[in-house]
């Protein structure tokens, strides 16, 4: 179990939560596991052995089809290395829409208040916020744009539907 000094606190689902996945660098003896994507690639059994709940961490330069198993993962991080590198959005809407995956999936590096939001349109519901970063304001930025007029991930319905309005 990790020492109460490296708990990891993430937005879940609009809520601060203890992250209750390690990453494999931090404990690899772990019961709820992140492993990179290279690792799951090479022997999915190994990381669902003993009924572990596996989470893989996925470069925003793969795509859902490179991920093995999908349906077999209780949690997706995507990577967002630079502010300006979108592709993350796509790979979260892809997950959820096409591969119809329904754990969490997390977004993981370059992640800021900003973004939150945009993220959760297009199909997240997990963020760890870079070190330093507040997670009590970030959350303020969920109620900042509460009408998306697009439809989203989350609620695909256009607008005059969301509103009762007759079609």
């Amino acid at each position: 179990m990790r020492e109460e000094t490296m708990t990891r606190k993430i937005i879940f689902e609009r809520k601060i939560v203890e992250d209750d996945f390690a990453y494999l660098s931090e404990n690899p003896e772990g019961e709820k596991l992140i492993v990179p994507l290279v690792e799951w690639q090479a022997d999915p059994d190994k990381w669902l052995a003993g009924g572990r709940a596996v989470g893989v961490r996925v470069p925003s330069d793969k795509l859902p089809r490179d991920i093995p198993r999908i349906d077999e993962l209780a949690l997706i991080a995507v990577e967002f290395p630079r502010f300006t590198d979108g592709r993350g959005y796509s790979v979260g809407r892809m997950l959820r829409q096409r591969h119809a995956f329904r754990g969490q999936l997390r977004a993981v590096g370059w992640v800021l208040r900003d973004h939150l939001l945009a993220m959760e349109r297009v199909g997240f519901n997990a963020f760890e916020l870079q070190a330093g970063k507040s997670l009590e304001s970030a959350l303020e930025a969920f109620g900042e744009l509460p009408i998306a007029y697009q439809a989203t991930v989350p609620d695909p319905r256009p607008l005059y539907r969301r509103r009762g309005l007759p079609a």
